[in-house]
């Protein structure tokens, strides 16, 4: 994917994405469709932002794999959880590796490892396990990880329970034991989509194993409030 540092990501994708797109500034009329697109650039957040209200329209949850497994939406999605992340503190040279907390943010993670990958830094994924208490990926032993998720909502419970992870943290408290086993330190829990609008950010999880408590930052890129109409 095209990016221009000052101005962000080329405006491209489906037409209906970029109607109503501001002209580029000096132009005094909007493109005709036969014209090159090469000097209008778009915001990368934005226009993630719009893909997904459009996925979301009517629907209480989603898994979003219409925009996580579409050409352009995966490498806005890589990028912009790689910038958010970043905002909140945590740069490429910060963490390893990123762990998919579910089967609907595995897309995510390897969006995450190409947009890395683009930038000339080495970032690993790996996915939790469904059926054995484990990891599947390349080795996480000594490494530090941030966790993901598509959409940790209260409405997400029927695939990720994650009624019951936001509110009691049970099963991250699960995942974070596994994790923790693998010998990787965890340093935040991020979703593409955060349901639950937290005043303080902060998922606390307990670990199985010994009972230890820990506080560990949420990093959300959008609210689901802000994809509703």
């Amino acid at each position: 994917m095209t990016q221009d540092n000052a101005s962000g990501f080329r405006k491209t994708g489906p037409a209906d994405l970029r109607d109503g797109a501001a002209t580029p500034a000096g132009a005094g009329t909007a493109p005709s469709p036969d014209d090159s697109l090469s000097d209008d650039f778009f915001d990368a957040r934005d226009l993630l932002r719009r893909m997904l209200v459009k996925e979301v329209d009517g629907k209480p949850f989603s898994e979003l794999s219409s925009v996580a497994f579409d050409h352009q939406g995966a490498g806005l999605i890589g990028h912009t959880l790689l910038d958010v992340i970043e905002e909140q503190g945590y740069g490429l040279d910060d963490f390893d590796a990123v762990g998919a907390l579910t089967a609907a943010a595995v897309p995510l993670a390897c969006a995450m490892v190409h947009a890395a990958a683009s930038r000339g830094q080495d970032l690993d994924a790996f996915v939790m396990d469904f059926v054995y208490p484990s990891i599947k990926g390349p080795s996480i032993n000594g490494k530090r990880v941030i966790l993901l998720d598509s959409w940790l909502s209260e409405k997400s419970y029927v695939q990720t329970s994650s009624l019951v992870t936001l509110r009691n943290g049970n099963e991250l408290s699960l995942d974070f034991g596994v994790v923790k086993n693998e010998g990787a330190q965890i340093l935040a829990v991020a979703s593409l989509i955060g349901g639950v609008d937290m005043t303080e950010p902060v998922i606390k999880v307990v670990n199985p194993v010994n009972g230890d408590i820990h506080e560990l930052p949420f990093i959300e890129v959008f609210k689901e409030s802000e994809l509703r109409g």
